[in-house]
């Protein structure tokens, strides 16, 4: 029983990282929509893409994260995206929404050669709060503190800066999120007021025969307050059809940096894309002493990919080049 209260708290710690006001990562990137991790990746593509996001998390454990999203970003002109994304995170008593309003511009490096450089921005507003209004006594502890007479909530306003790297199939991306510290007054004066992370987001996409693809990834997240960091190791497979429909299917594994053997998600993903309509969903179990105690974790996704036009310029292309498909 040590044990397993031991690795609950370890993971109730990680995923406080999602409660920093920051927009929680699972593996919302890997149903297409690449905006998740980066402002440099809005308006690459030739649509307008929407992504409505919802997890579950630990199904089966009292109180534990929810987490729902809308991401959406589109071409402006020839050379730059503009984006936005909001989110409702709970875990437990503790609540927080955010807003991101994203804006990215697309150079060419080298003709010829397709390189491409992308710069990306975004201005966030985050609020978090403890609902105090769900404290309940126990027997070994009758009251409530009454020093908690408020609901202890606070708003932040941050920035986002990213650059991405892309050289025909490869792509490279580093985003530095929140880079303006908080105020941590309604908290405690022991609270790191740091909610710096750094995000490095990388793959290939490797064209195989009889239209389709492979696409190792990895995603590398790094908080700078106490150098926590993590990293998922990604493979997804497509098959197109001669209608430049498809599905995929994938894998993920989640892993602390200093644990590499020792996972904290691994789980399938499958999706669907068919004409203008995209479905995803992503399975993720915890392989550690909590694995009998919930039924893992669920993820959803639908999108829509609309108002197609092909692209002015290579380097706001989308990433696939199977036949004549006019989206990312």
């Amino acid at each position: 029983m040590k044990k397993t209260l031991k690795y609950l708290f370890i993971l109730i710690a990680f995923q406080s990282f999602g409660q920093e006001l920051n927009l929680p990562v699972f593996t919302q990137y890997l149903a297409d929509n690449d905006f998740v991790v980066s402002p440099t990746f809005a308006g690459i593509g030739n649509n307008f893409r929407v992504r409505l996001n919802g997890l579950s998390q630990w199904v089966g454990i009292k109180n534990a994260p929810q987490n729902q999203a809308l991401y959406a970003d589109i071409r402006v002109g020839g050379r730059s995206g503009a984006g936005v994304s909001a989110y409702n995170d709970r875990n437990g008593n503790t609540e927080q929404k955010g807003i991101k309003f994203s804006f990215a511009h697309h150079l060419i490096l080298g003709f010829t050669t397709e390189q491409y450089l992308s710069l990306g921005v975004s201005y966030n507003i985050n609020t978090f709060r403890i609902a105090i209004e769900n404290f309940e006594t126990t027997h070994d502890d009758p009251t409530i503190d009454p020093a908690v007479t408020d609901d202890r909530s606070i708003v932040n306003n941050n920035f986002d800066i990213g650059a991405l790297y892309r050289f025909k199939s490869f792509w490279l991306s580093a985003n530095a999120n929140n880079i303006l510290s908080k105020d941590v007054d309604s908290f405690s004066d022991i609270e790191p007021n740091s909610l710096l992370n750094l995000q490095f987001y990388s793959g290939y996409t490797i064209q195989g025969s009889n239209y389709s693809e492979f696409e190792p990834s990895a995603f590398i997240q790094v908080f700078t307050s106490d150098g926590r960091s993590s990293t998922d190791l990604n493979f997804k497979y497509r098959k197109f059809n001669a209608k430049n429909d498809f599905y995929w299917v994938g894998a993920s594994y989640r892993f602390l940096n200093d644990q590499f053997m020792n996972p904290l998600n691994i789980g399938p993903m499958v999706g669907l894309k068919k004409s203008f309509f995209y479905v995803a969903y992503a399975y993720q179990i915890t392989i550690n002493g909590l694995t009998g105690y919930n039924s893992g974790t669920h993820a959803i996704t639908i999108g829509f990919d609309i108002l197609q036009s092909l692209s002015e310029c290579p380097c706001t292309e989308g990433k696939w080049k199977m036949g004549n498909k006019l989206y990312q």
